[in-house]
């Protein structure tokens, strides 16, 4: 059933302990690809991409095991060099395999990237950075072909924007090329570094200055390793904010502090509260404050912190100001928030920061928050993973029952939501 039904039941108050990042564990998975020998994986979340890219591999041969929050992946010498084009649009894991692919079987298709409708999130980074390798590569209606003679090259690669998937892209795909590639502007979020020292342990050679320069000496050969997935900071601030939504207090494990520095900060201005250990962290508030920020690339605050942060807005005491950076279209969900109250203005141009690469364009990536807001109940469809979890927010404080339609986007990106939130007070059911 990919519906929920809530229930309005005061504080939410407890502990949670997050499992590994989201967003590392399906590029380790697909990093194992690269090596000679299995490389298991621990800490794994429980989240539907993990299945989806599970499938994935086993499609093109690979072995995927996946016990309680163990993932052990032994790979192939010859793959299946063409990824079925079933997987179209379900994550954005077929286009890293191109690299990993080529160095395997000399060629790849790869079918159509998918996961959150959230702006654009263009091949072209990926493409061009393939081709500078010396691939032979086609952008085809279902799908990417590319294919090598002998083995990838070492070159400069010079991103116009610190991505994280092109980052990882040019990563996954040096490590065996012929001699020296260097990274310029590259992303450095954690996850990213995470899957550089993965594949550190299996023997690439990868050095990372302070100017986001990634630099790859190529090897012949990789070899499986074993790796603890960091805990997802993603899925740490989100249970946070619905500690502070409902006005009780949420502990938090699993997650290392340094991991969350601009997300506690940001709270802290908006009044939270912090006890911080090595263990534990948790929040809690007497009134909320009205903030102004603006997403950005790391060390900057997360695009993905932004949903639950604006449906917190809603609880500030005065104006709040949200300016995205990072993806055109990522406010989208805010009709949502409106039907149940929310009094949020969106906006085409820059506010609360620096002009962006948006300011020139019609995308609407500004919102402005009036709170306090007093939220009603409703039926909410569900855009994409991190929308969802706002939502599920929203209606914890709201008054009166919640419908969420769609409620996949949400399993597809926190482990165990349904359970977890039940453990903090939640009247949830499914329907």
């Amino acid at each position: 059933m990919d519906a929920w039904q809530i229930e309005p039941s005061g504080p939410l108050k407890g502990d949670v302990h997050v499992a590994g990042s989201k967003n590392a564990v399906t590029k380790h998975m697909v990093a194992a690809l690269l090596a000679d020998t299995p490389s298991k994986i621990t800490n794994a979340p429980d989240v539907g991409d993990v299945g989806i890219t599970a499938n994935i591999l086993r499609a093109i041969g690979l072995e995927v095991i996946i016990e309680s929050d163990t993932i052990t992946v032994v790979p192939t010498p010859q793959p299946n060099a063409h990824v079925p084009l079933e997987f179209s649009g379900l994550n954005r894991i077929p286009i890293l395999l191109l690299g990993p692919l080529l160095h395997r079987a000399h060629e790849a298709f790869v079918p159509l990237v998918g996961g959150d409708q959230i702006g654009r999130r263009p091949v072209d980074f990926h493409v061009s950075a393939l081709r500078q390798m010396g691939a032979e590569v086609e952008v085809q209606p279902d799908g990417i072909t590319a294919r090598i003679a002998g083995r990838l090259q070492g070159t400069r690669v010079v991103l116009p924007y610190p991505s994280v998937g092109a980052t990882e892209t040019v990563l996954l795909s040096s490590v065996l090329a012929e001699g020296r590639t260097v990274i310029h502007n590259a992303a450095t979020e954690p996850e990213v570094v995470e899957l550089a020292l993965f594949l550190q342990r299996m023997g690439a050679q990868i050095a990372l200055h302070p100017d986001r320069r990634f630099v790859i000496e190529g090897v012949a050969s990789l070899s499986g390793a074993n790796a603890h997935l960091q805990g997802d900071r993603l899925e740490a601030f989100s249970y946070l904010v619905a500690g502070l939504m409902t006005g009780g207090r949420v502990r938090v494990g699993g997650c290392n502090q340094d991991r969350l520095v601009t997300a506690i900060n940001t709270l802290q201005c908006m009044g939270a509260h912090f006890d911080i250990d090595d263990t534990w962290i948790s929040a809690s508030a007497d009134q909320l404050t009205p903030a102004a920020i603006h997403t950005d690339t790391h060390p900057g605050f997360m695009t993905d912190w932004q949903p639950p942060l604006i449906v917190l807005m809603t609880q500030a005491a005065g104006m709040s100001v949200l300016h995205e950076t990072v993806y055109e279209d990522r406010l989208g969900y805010v009709e949502a928030l409106k039907e149940m109250g929310g009094e949020i203005e969106l906006f085409d141009t820059c506010l609360g920061g620096p002009a962006c690469r948006f300011h020139d364009s019609s995308a609407v990536h500004s919102a402005v928050v009036r709170g306090k807001s007093k939220l009603q109940g409703a039926d909410v469809t569900i855009p994409d993973v991190r929308a969802g979890f706002s939502s599920v927010i929203a209606a914890a404080a709201a008054e009166g029952s919640s419908t969420l339609q769609g409620i996949h986007h949400l399993e597809r990106g926190y482990n165990q939501p349904f359970s977890t939130l039940e453990s903090l007070g939640l009247r949830l059911s499914r329907g």
